[in-house]
């Protein structure tokens, strides 16, 4: 899961931004609609089947769904500002993301489950194990002033630029 969330993912949106902006731009520009379509629809299934998972790897998991999502939107958003976004997100997400997934790893490893309500006692087992998890959960929350934040505003700007 680290391998995917790190590299594998960003593998496939590199590549969207490389072969399918430069040799198919016809093609992008028609099917932008449709694709803002699905990208939009897949953040909010992303994002409301996350509130309803207790197992810590599904959460990153479907989290990373939406995310990509997003850097789907602003690959097809085909503005300068929107692709810079995207790309920022792609590599800050890649490692959020990543160090999550090795730290839930960790935490099964020790603990044989990965359930939220097992855990409500780490902070005094683990203090800077837990310092690391909330950090890297910050950052993939895209708090103000990490490197997911300024992706996702750069998405978001470049998106509503090219839609007005």
């Amino acid at each position: 899961s680290v391998l995917l969330a790190g590299i594998l993912l960003k593998l496939g949106s590199f590549g969207l931004i490389r072969y399918n902006l430069c040799i198919f731009q016809d093609a992008s520009a028609f099917f932008s609609p449709a694709v803002f379509t699905f990208s939009s629809l897949g953040i909010i299934y992303a994002s409301l089947t996350t509130l309803q998972q207790v197992d810590l790897k599904k959460i990153i998991a479907y989290s990373s769904v939406g995310h990509m999502s997003l850097i789907l939107l602003g690959i097809f958003s085909n503005s300068f500002i929107s692709i810079v976004g995207a790309i920022t997100l792609m590599l800050s997400h890649g490692i959020t993301s990543s160090a999550l997934f090795m730290l839930i790893g960790v935490l099964y490893e020790r603990h044989n489950t990965r359930i939220i309500k097992y855990y409500s006692g780490l902070v005094q087992v683990m203090p800077l194990f837990s310092t690391f998890f909330v950090t890297f959960s910050l950052a993939n929350l895209a708090l103000p002033s990490t490197s997911n934040f300024i992706g996702e505003v750069l998405i978001l700007v470049g998106c509503f630029f090219t839609n007005t």
